[in-house]
Order: structure tokens, then C-alpha cells, then sequence
């Protein structure tokens, strides 16, 4: 007969991660291939001393950086108690990021790094919970801005770019649409998203082009062919109002291309307050099923 357990409720953290993603295929393990999840985990499970699970707010490409990136994993009581310091305290949070820094360091040469970490309600979900998602694309156009030391998060561009027309044309794409035109589309995912801000601009200090995104949520390689789009028509390969024509087509074909991943950096994912975290993560499943 089953009963009641008399387990105590894990502990449910969320980390704020960054990371180097030259050295990992994407974040999401793979089969033999690094990822930055398999580095988390491994670290957390020995630390933890069992098997441990993240969620993650959104899951990057092969060669993708993070500035800002969150995940949340359960911590049962009795893992919960080897984070106890030597004078008996109990500062979880601080000597979770102290361990995990010191094993990552080791193990991935300082390309993943968690800036923080802190308990969080039962009904955090750092996927659901989430209200925007926020990235940058950067581009050197023009082999006079090219730097070499900014080679693995820059884009060179043979051509230098109209910014103006890009922007023009980054307008028409912000708001509530189905991106299936830009999206490599999952089975039963819906590929409706609101883009809540897209703005192109040249950079004064440094001559760069940064493309700003933030959506509610983005889908697979939405913002890798959004900023293709924007760069055919910043050079003149497509006419003025063919990203906007583009996404009515509603079709994933050979016009919708990719830029590499290494330029993207996901900046950072914001959330509601704690107290209403659970009813957001609700919302998202119920909202994400219905389209």
C-alpha cells in the first residue's frame, strides 16, 4: 500500500551561469560530445554525491556564449547538507558557487562560470517562470574592423552594411507573429512568439554592429535567421520589406538563411517575482499547448 512519503521537499535553486561556448557542442548533453550541461552536472554531482538534473531557460546553440543564462535543479536534504562549512555554517548559496567555480574552473579552463546561485519556491521553472529572453549578435562589416582577438564572439562581414536599412526592416518584424519563416520548427512546438524588441546598431567605440534582440521566447534558430535576414537586405541581396514579406510566408525553406553561432551571446532572462513564479510557469504550459 503506498502511503505518504515522509521525505522532506528538495530544495529548488536557480543559477545564473556564463560561458565560453567555443569549447561545447550547445548546451544540451549529447552524445559524446562536451556540452555545457554535461560540465554543470558532472560538477554538481560531485559536489552533491548523486545523480543531478538542470532545467535551463533556453537552450544554446553549438558555439553560443552566455552572459546571463539561468537554470533551476532540486537539492535533496541530505545533499543539501554537504554544502555545510567548516565552521558549521550553512550559507548554501555562496558555498554551492564556490565549489561548483572551483571544479569548473579545473574542468573547462574557465569557460563556464556561475555568478550566482540562490534558493527559489517549489514552483520556479527557469524555462516556464521566464517573461523575455534577451541576445546579442555582433557584427565587424568590412575587413577594417575586423579584430582578430574578437574573433570567436564577432561575425566578419566581408561588406560593410546599410545599419539604417536594417533597422528599418527590424521594425516590421517586433510584435506577436508566427516566426515558422525563421524558426527550424519542433514537432508539437508552436513556432508563435512575441519579439519584443529588435533594435540594429553601429557601436561609436569600436565601429561594431550589435543586433539586440528580447522575445518572450525564442525558438530554434530564430535569432540566427532573423539576423540573416537583416544582413541580405543591410547589404542589398533583398529589397527593402523582405524580412516583413518573408515572415507573412509562414514557410521554412532554402531563402531562410543562418548566421554562424559564435557572434550570439544570450545576455540574460527575466522573471517575475518569486510569489508569482509558479502561476507564470502555469500560464507559459497552458498558453504554449493551446497555439
Amino acid at each position: 500500500m503506498g502511503g505518504v512519503s515522509s521525505e522532506p521537499a528538495p530544495t529548488r535553486f536557480a543559477l545564473t551561469l556564463a560561458y565560453d561556448g567555443g569549447p561545447f557542442h550547445g548546451w544540451a548533453r549529447q552524445s559524446q560530445l562536451g556540452s555545457v550541461q554535461q560540465s554543470l552536472e558532472e560538477a554538481l554531482e560531485l559536489i552533491l554525491r548523486m545523480p543531478t538534473r538542470t532545467v535551463v531557460a533556453g537552450r544554446t546553440d553549438t558555439g553560443v556564449h552566455a552572459r546571463g543564462q539561468v537554470v533551476h535543479l532540486d537539492i535533496t536534504e541530505q545533499a543539501l547538507s554537504r554544502l555545510v562549512t567548516r565552521d558549521g555554517g550553512l550559507d548554501a548559496e555562496a558555498t554551492l558557487v564556490r565549489r561548483l567555480n572551483s571544479i569548473l574552473n579545473a574542468s573547462t579552463s574557465g569557460a563556464v562560470l556561475v555568478r550566482e546561485a540562490r534558493v527559489v519556491p517549489p514552483g520556479f521553472d527557469a524555462r516556464f517562470s521566464a517573461l523575455w529572453r534577451s541576445y546579442t549578435y555582433t557584427i565587424a562589416d568590412g575587413m577594417d574592423r575586423w579584430d582578430p582577438l574578437r574573433r570567436g564572439d564577432t561575425l566578419f562581414h566581408p561588406r560593410e552594411l546599410d545599419v539604417e536599412a536594417m533597422q528599418q526592416e527590424a521594425a516590421a518584424l517586433v510584435g506577436l507573429h508566427d516566426f515558422l519563416s525563421y524558426c527550424k520548427p519542433r514537432q508539437g512546438a508552436t513556432t508563435i512568439r512575441e519579439l519584443q524588441e529588435l533594435l540594429v546598431q553601429r557601436h561609436e567605440e569600436d565601429g561594431l554592429i550589435r543586433v539586440h534582440l528580447r522575445a518572450d521566447a525564442f525558438c530554434h534558430h530564430m535569432v540566427r535567421s532573423i539576423v540573416g535576414a537583416l544582413i541580405s537586405v543591410g547589404e542589398a541581396k533583398r529589397e527593402p520589406g523582405w524580412a516583413h514579406a518573408r515572415l507573412q510566408e509562414r514557410v521554412r525553406d532554402a531563402k531562410t538563411t543562418m548566421v554562424a553561432g559564435h557572434a550570439l551571446v544570450l545576455e540574460a532572462v527575466g522573471y517575475p517575482e518569486d510569489h508569482t513564479a509558479g502561476e507564470r510557469a502555469q500560464a507559459t504550459r497552458v498558453r504554449r499547448k493551446v497555439q
